[in-house]
């Protein structure tokens, strides 16, 4: 039984696998391949006995082992001998390291290790380990560089750099060699001459056989059983040696007989062919079919230079072999026999039962069954009682052998004490009367001589240690090359998968933009097919883009994204959630075309931005995007910046107390904006979330922090995304008192909204001046774009766009200032400006933008237009046009104040006269 876990062959690789060991010519040293290449020939094919470390229980330990490299599928497999027709397992080495083991107990032991198992074996000695190790390394490395492993390129790529595998194959071995020294072949242990030796003994028949393959090693038995008895019956002819004329076309013309692309299956099974007498056996020359040996030509061919005692001497020892082998099968065999007798008695007990006519019987042959159980169970627990007595007499036993052992032990030393004395008494008497004057060199000499077998055997520990230094460079070495061009490839490979799903989205987005405009057009026309349509309609809203991409985990599709928004607003009208359908679709396919190209580069530099300091790199990155993992820690740094002179430790938690003790005038109307928060948001719709309740205490911590404001409607949309970045309550706090009162000019949110009135005017002046034909286009049907920006403004585009471009925004607004949310504004318009203009009608026009924001979804042309197509956007004019549109919404309102203040005074000059035929309240009340 093979160590566990194993995988078992299936039967195509049973059938193959052995053809890949026979082909055991002899290559040129031109044709040596791997770091490991001998200074004189290498065999084409690696091969060879190891023992491998495996099984369970009575038969753990070290099996003899034929193993076999397969180069087109970068497999080690191994049967129990050479002559096997079926291997019993692989080992996949394209994901495998090696390990060598200068700390092992036995020489030559090293370790494969794969993903699902790790496999210990054992070379004879310590130069067919490293002859093995830099072989299987080499064999990996041409595995990962032939041209199936890599990815596929185009034909004039591929004709341009043909010698580059090649190249790469001898710029591996010459970097190899840098760490580990090219070993030479050891000569009849790898190889096709290994073949040819006899299997290594084993100490019991049985425990070199895997219990786990039996079938494998009865099929493999058999096949040699077949084999032999064909040879031995061939080889008691007449001995007569033939000239050497016509024993070498023979080997010349045999290779060709056991091709390993034709299966031994398929050749017929025809009358023994007549052969030449010779000293030879004919029977595998005669039958192809017969010939089981992994290597079919090599006991032909030696044999025919074989002398009579050679051959006689060879014959004893397959016989012996066989001896051996049929002990062992016989053991299987009564194995077996127990196996078939339990399986026919429950058979017999199963036909009984099947066989009764009725019920009573049966349930007489389960009463039966039931008390054979219970006998059974009985006997069981009286041989598991006399098994427990016998432990205890034996651990008694052990107890008295042990206090024995010990005592005699205590005799031995107090014996070998005495001798001690008794010689050192005697040498001591010795010395005394002789005086030898060599004496004391003489047990000099002794510790010199144990120091120095000491320092030797230092030295050889120092020596493995260093070998196994080396190698384990070598391998760290190549493993990571590898690493990196799987690296590369899966790389490559997710980039393309990114794309093809990219094409998927744009492809399904334009069939659902053209059902919708098929039913737009459709109409009353087509009655006949409103059906259909409506059904495809409904299909397509349900079915989710990329479920294939889910099992790949490349950009997963969820209902929800990073930041808890709806991906697909869930709309009431069906038109509207068609097109949110189709905005999804085209977000995806943006997103999954920019992952690669712009996002990872992204990514990797702010990465390697460790410390922020303002620059206008820092600007650049900040209006590209703050990817996800890093925008809280840059938000808070963002925020600090502009808050750090009113920052003080404690402040929070004190406005916090204040709260507590005493209810604000906004609490009121707080706790109801707290429900209208968000409501696409999980985070603020679920009522086991925490985000209610903190965005509550952020909220009446800014009311008391800034009194003349309190709080007013737009606050919690600003708190809500600062919470749902930061995620710390604290956090939020301070980045909403840094917009509202360090980012947005006073007056921002006071009661009279003067400075948002004030930047609505500045966007018509700027907007007629950036984009004319879609201001005149406006002015035309007489809209009122404050009535659609005015909110955008006041919370920063928070209830508009999508949540990921409108992250992008807040990015470049933390940093910049107001002057982002008039860029954005305008590049909103601009994107959308074709659209617009082709609509004619007011109602129409008020429709579209009430949700065209939405719409948006290429984050990347978005950024473009508002940072480049609106260029030159100097703060200096923005300053210019506040300041004049303020003095003249100042002039409004103190005029405003004026008709106000002579309404009431004439109205209190007039007093409160009753028209005649009206009565009075007071009068009223008389009557009552």
């Amino acid at each position: 039984m093979e160590d566990a876990p194993e995988r078992t062959p299936s039967s195509s690789e049973s059938t193959q696998a052995p053809d890949l060991a026979r082909e055991p010519e002899v290559a040129s040293p031109g044709d040596s391949e791997g770091c490991a290449r001998p200074l004189d020939t290498v065999p084409k094919k690696l091969c060879g006995y190891l023992s491998k470390f495996g099984g369970k229980g009575p038969i753990k330990g070290w099996k003899c082992r034929w193993f076999f490299y397969d180069e087109r599928k970068c497999h080690l497999y191994y049967s129990r001998t050479a002559q096997d027709a079926n291997p019993l397992d692989s080992i996949d080495l394209s994901s495998a390291v090696f390990d060598c083991k200068a700390d092992a107990e036995e020489e030559g032991t090293f370790e494969i290790k794969t993903p699902n198992r790790v496999i210990t074996l054992k070379a004879p000695t310590k130069q067919v380990m490293l002859y093995w190790l830099q072989q299987l390394q080499m064999k990996r490395w041409e595995f990962h560089n032939s041209p199936s492993a890599l990815p596929a390129a185009p034909a004039a790529a591929t004709a341009e750099n043909g010698p580059t595998p090649h190249l790469k194959l001898e710029q591996e071995e010459k970097e190899l060699e840098e760490f580990l020294c090219p070993v030479k072949t050891p000569t009849g242990l790898v190889g096709a001459a290994a073949a040819l030796q006899p299997v290594p003994a084993m100490p019991s028949a049985l425990q070199n056989i895997s219990l786990k393959h039996l079938g494998t090693e009865i099929q493999n038995t058999m096949h040699n059983i077949r084999g032999n008895k064909q040879t031995q019956a061939t080889a008691h002819g007449p001995l007569v040696e033939e000239p050497s004329q016509s024993v070498e076309p023979q080997i010349r013309e045999l290779p060709l007989t056991s091709d390993p692309s034709i299966p031994a299956e398929t050749e017929p099974e025809g009358p023994p062919k007549s052969a030449p007498r010779s000293s030879v056996p004919s029977g595998p020359i005669q039958k192809p079919k017969r010939q089981s040996n992994t290597f079919p030509f090599f006991s032909d061919g030696l044999a025919r230079s074989r002398t009579a005692p050679e051959k006689v001497a060879a014959l004893e020892q397959q016989v012996l072999m066989l001896t051996k082998e049929l002990k062992s099968q016989k053991e299987l065999v009564i194995i077996l026999h127990k196996a078939l007798e339990a399986a026919q008695q429950e058979k017999r007990a199963s036909s009984a039962y099947l066989a009764a006519t009725e019920d009573k019987d049966r349930l007489e042959l389960v009463r039966h069954k039931v008390r054979q159980i219970s006998e059974l169970n009985q006997r069981v627990e009286a041989l598991e009682q006399g098994r427990d007595r016998l432990v205890h007499e034996a651990g008694l036993r052990e107890q008295q052998v042990q206090a024995l052992q010990q005592h005699v032990q205590l005799l031995m030393d107090k014996n070998q004490a005495k001798q001690q004395v008794i010689c050192k008494l005697s040498q001591k008497l010795t010395e005394d009367l002789a005086q030898p004057p060599s004496q004391p060199a003489d047990a000099t000499n002794g510790d010199f001589l144990s120091q120095q077998e000491r320092m030797e055997h230092l030295k050889d520990d120092m020596e493995a240690y260093r070998t196994q230094n080396r190698f384990l460079n070598s391998e760290i070495h190549q493993v990571t090359k590898i690493w990196r061009k799987v690296a590369e490839k899966e790389k490559a490979l997710l980039t393309k998968c990114a794309y093809l799903q990219a094409r998927n989205c744009q492809v399904e987005s334009k069939y659902l933009a053209g059902l919708r405009r098929l039913q737009e057009a459709a109409g009353a026309e087509a009655a006949d097919f409103s059906e259909l349509l409506q059904q495809l309609v409904q299909e397509a809203l349900q079915w989710e883009a990329g479920e294939a991409s889910d099992s790949m985990g490349l950009s997963p599709v969820s209902e929800y994204d990073d930041y808890g928004f709806l991906t697909v607003p869930d709309y009431e009208v069906e038109d509207l959630k068609l097109l949110a359908k189709i905005q999804a679709l085209e977000v995806r396919s943006h997103h999954l075309l920019a992952l690669e190209a712009v996002e990872r580069p992204l990514r990797d530099r702010w990465a390697t931005l460790t410390e922020l300091v303002p620059s206008a790199e820092l600007k650049q990155l900040l209006r590209a995007g703050v990817p996800r993992e890093h925008r809280p820690r840059v938000w808070r740094w963002l925020v600090h910046r502009r808050v750090q002179h009113l920052h003080a430790a404690g402040c929070y938690q004190e406005l916090l107390a204040r709260g507590r003790a005493c209810e604000h005038p906004a609490a009121r109307q707080i706790e109801l904006d707290l429900n209208r928060t968000f409501p696409t948001n999980k985070h603020f719709t679920c009522p086991t979330s925490s985000f209610p309740d903190k965005l509550r205490r952020v909220l009446l911590a800014f009311s008391w922090q800034n009194p003349t404001i309190g709080y007013c409607q737009g606050l919690n949309r600003l708190a809500a995304i600062a919470l749902l970045v930061l995620e710390d309550e604290e956090s939020a706090f301070w980045c909403l008192v840094a917009i509202v009162e360090t980012i947005l000019p006073a007056e921002y949110y006071s009661k009279t909204l003067t400075a948002s009135q004030v930047d609505q005017r500045v966007l018509q002046d700027l907007l007629s001046e950036k984009l004319p034909r879609l201001t005149a286009h406006l002015g035309q049907h007489r809209v009122d774009l404050s009535l659609i920006t005015f909110n955008w403004f006041l919370v920063v585009f928070a209830d508009s766009l999508i949540s990921d471009i409108l992250l992008r925004v807040w990015d470049a607004f933390l940093y910049e200032g107001t002057k982002v949310v008039f860029r954005y504004a305008l590049a909103i318009f601009k994107y959308n400006e074709e659209a617009i203009l082709r609509l004619q009608d007011s109602l129409e026009i008020y429709q579209y933008l009430r949700f065209f924001t939405k719409t948006i979804c290429d984050s990347r042309k978005l950024m473009s237009i508002a940072f480049n197509d609106m260029n030159p956007f100097p703060m200096k004019q923005l300053r210019q046009l506040r300041a004049a549109h303020r003095e003249r919404l100042e002039a409004e309102l103190r005029e405003l104040e004026l008709l106000k203040a002579e309404y009431l005074e004439r109205r209190a000059s007039r007093g409160r006269a009753v028209p005649e035929g009206c009565v009075s309240e007071d009068e009223g009340e008389g009557d009552s």
